[in-house]
């Protein structure tokens, strides 16, 4: 289940935080500190057509082979026309899902990104609608 909030505001205010100047190695240690650059707006990095895009919070594990997980926040942007490939929440028969899109030979798919979920294959007179495509995905790595 998935659950959904309103869309962002166009006048939402922003909140710019300091930006590293130089990437941070997943390695060896760097001192980020001492190369800072102007703050980034998490609004403007993460969405890119605010009237377009709604948020929703992820219930459960089906696409954790994709980078997304049980609370994570997922920007979905309505305006854009869902392709092969693309991650969408899609409602299938009243029920609501984010699932990777495959539309190969004819066939319409929406595939889980963890081999415990089959796929949903949509059968003739099955009604599939797609609210939007999944353009960014924030996680909290620590609880409060």
């Amino acid at each position: 289940m998935y659950v959904f909030k309103p869309s962002m505001q166009p006048n939402q205010p922003t909140l710019p935080l300091p930006l590293a100047f130089a990437a941070v190695r997943a390695g060896f240690p760097s001192p980020a500190e001492d190369y800072l650059e102007a703050g980034i707006d998490l609004n403007a990095y993460l969405v890119d057509d605010p009237p377009a895009s709604f948020l929703v919070r992820v219930r459960g594990d089906s696409m954790q082979g994709a980078g997304i997980t049980d609370g994570d926040v997922l920007v979905v942007d309505k305006g854009l026309t869902a392709q092969h490939g693309d991650i969408v929440v899609a409602v299938v028969d009243g029920e609501c899902t984010v699932k990777r899109l495959s539309l190969q030979r004819g066939r319409c798919q929406l595939l889980a990104e963890n081999p415990a979920y089959p796929a949903i294959e949509l059968a003739d007179g099955q009604e599939l609608q797609v609210w939007g495509v999944v353009v960014s995905c924030a996680k909290r790595l620590r609880r409060r």
